[in-house]
């Protein structure tokens, strides 16, 4: 059975001042199943090519931390899982944001984001 789903690209943005932007990963939440994890994919080439004195490592970093905001570590260990995805996706102005939260349905929300990762970041 399908069940609905919200999800955002996370995307990177070296130089807010200029705005260009480039998708670095997929956060997808699925309330039905219990289900919140972000996947990551980081094209260093691409990054780079938006600004490159871009602090790749530090990028890198960030994105660890939103993948593990996700299973509860850090701040956000006594979040339920949907406080946790409304606070990955509020609006921000750092190197890493999320875009606007999108909804869909699927039987299997992990292989959805693996569909999801490929088509939108990788």
């Amino acid at each position: 059975m399908r069940v609905p789903y919200e999800y955002a690209v996370i995307q990177a943005v070296p130089r807010i001042e200029r705005g260009e932007l480039i998708n670095v990963g997929v956060l997808l939440y699925c309330q039905r199943h219990d289900f919140l994890a972000a996947r990551t994919h980081l094209d260093e080439s691409r990054l780079l090519a938006l600004d490159p004195s871009a602090d790749v490592p530090a990028v890198r970093a960030a994105l660890d931390s939103w993948e593990a905001t996700c299973t509860g570590g850090g701040a956000s260990a006594g979040m339920k899982l949907g406080e946790r995805f409304r606070w990955l996706v509020a609006p921000r102005s750092t190197v890493l944001r999320a875009g606007p939260v999108h909804m869909g349905l699927a039987t299997d929300p992990a292989a959805e984001l693996e569909r999801l990762v490929g088509l939108l970041v990788r």
